[in-house]
């Protein structure tokens, strides 16, 4: 299981209904929306 990192949704990466890479690394979303939001600022949801 992954975790969406715009809405931190537990999501399974079988069944993601979005995907994108950044940086080499792949992230799961639980919608399009969320990839959207991610691909427009990518660092804006990995900040710790």
């Amino acid at each position: 299981m992954a975790i969406d990192p715009v809405c931190k949704m537990v999501v399974d990466e079988k069944k993601a209904p979005a995907t994108s890479e950044y940086k080499g690394q792949k992230y799961y979303f639980c919608a399009v929306g969320c990839k959207k939001a991610f691909d427009r600022d990518p660092e804006k949801y990995l900040k710790k």
